[in-house]
């Protein structure tokens, strides 16, 4: 096994899944409580909505960088499966792009523009992030059903769609939790507890849906003992929404220093669904279609695109740490002069 992976064109592609993989969750988790929170504007007064949109400030454009570097590492190191899958989904994917760019736009128009055009700028930034979290949704169902052209996988990725903005929205509530206070924080309490029964529903489906659609995943998770080993997953994420539920019933609370816990664990339950799902399509790219060394580049491109990674990953690591670092604590509204 070390001599195998001794040679380039095995460790490349695996190293650069690892790299894709984590991409994907960090965009899922960072941009997802983002748009959540856009998500949720629309449930808010109009003060709440500055004290909203105030929290991603410092944050949203640096967390749509690991969408640009995961859509970057799908195109130079899987070239293969980036037209296959590019071409399946390409009407969702113009659809995201377009309210991604409306969203980034209404962003910075809602702020600035005359105060008759604000409500109409504040209805695009919630469209682009409800948009945005729809169609990433629905293309997620389409690849768990591998790309079928039924009726069955389009009902399946629009129950997923709504699953994942629901997903989406429950981070951002958890984000708020975080960095508000007073009724901006009891109404966050409730709309995260509102959309874990979402999220559970869409966490839920992708489990049954996944094995039942793919025999070689089936026997992934129901042959013995891989059975035995698999099942702290499933366990660890129950007890983690039952104590998400718990620790989200203790709200008003006096004491702020931990109310960064249910995001941390709402975050972590994001991770463990993901890591099953990782678990259940690799070594395939494409389900059940083509492997990661079916759709890798040539080892000599893969050699030099590994180096330039390892040089910008941690530059983008560490500019979102001292985003954080930086803008730690409470938000507060939005103030131009």
């Amino acid at each position: 096994m070390a001599a195998l992976f001794a040679e380039p064109a095995v460790w490349l592609p695996v190293a650069f899944t690892v790299l894709l993989g984590l991409s994907i969750i960090a965009y899922v988790v960072l941009d997802g409580y983002d748009l959540g929170v856009g998500i949720l504007t629309m449930h808010a007064e109009a003060e709440e909505r500055e004290i909203m949109v105030a929290s991603i400030g410092p944050f949203w454009d640096a967390n749509e960088t690991w969408l640009v570097l995961a859509v970057g590492i799908l195109l130079v190191a899987f070239p293969v499966a980036h037209g296959l899958i590019l071409t399946s989904l390409y009407l969702p994917v113009t659809l995201m792009l377009v309210a991604l760019i409306l969203r980034g736009v209404a962003f910075e128009f809602r702020a600035k523009a005359p105060p008759r055009w604000k409500p109409l700028w504040e209805i695009s930034f919630w469209v682009g992030s409800l948009g945005a979290a729809l169609t990433q949704g629905y293309m997620l169902g389409l690849y768990i059903m591998g790309f079928a052209a039924t009726w069955a996988a389009q009902a399946f990725g629009i129950l997923t769609a709504l699953c994942l903005a629901a997903a989406y929205a429950f981070l951002g509530a958890l984000w708020l939790v975080y960095k508000t206070e007073g009724e901006l924080q009891s109404g966050a309490v409730a709309w995260a507890r509102g959309t874990l029964v979402g999220t559970v529903v869409g966490m839920g489906a992708v489990s049954i849906v996944s094995p039942l659609v793919s025999e070689r995943v089936f026997s992934k998770w129901f042959s013995f003992p891989e059975t035995l080993a698999l099942a702290p997953i499933p366990v660890a994420s129950l007890l983690l929404v039952l104590a998400i539920w718990r620790f989200l019933g203790t709200y008003p609370r006096r004491d702020t220093a931990r109310d960064h816990v249910p995001l941390l664990a709402g975050a972590l339950l994001v991770v463990l669904g993901f890591v099953g799902l990782a678990y259940s399509f690799f070594p395939y790219v494409v389900p059940d279609r083509l492997t990661i060394w079916q759709a890798a580049a040539a080892p000599e491109s893969l050699k030099i695109i590994f180096v330039g990674t390892m040089i910008v990953l941690p530059v983008i690591v560490a500019y979102s740490a001292i985003a954080y670092v930086v803008f730690r604590g409470k938000a507060t509204g939005l103030k131009y002069y």
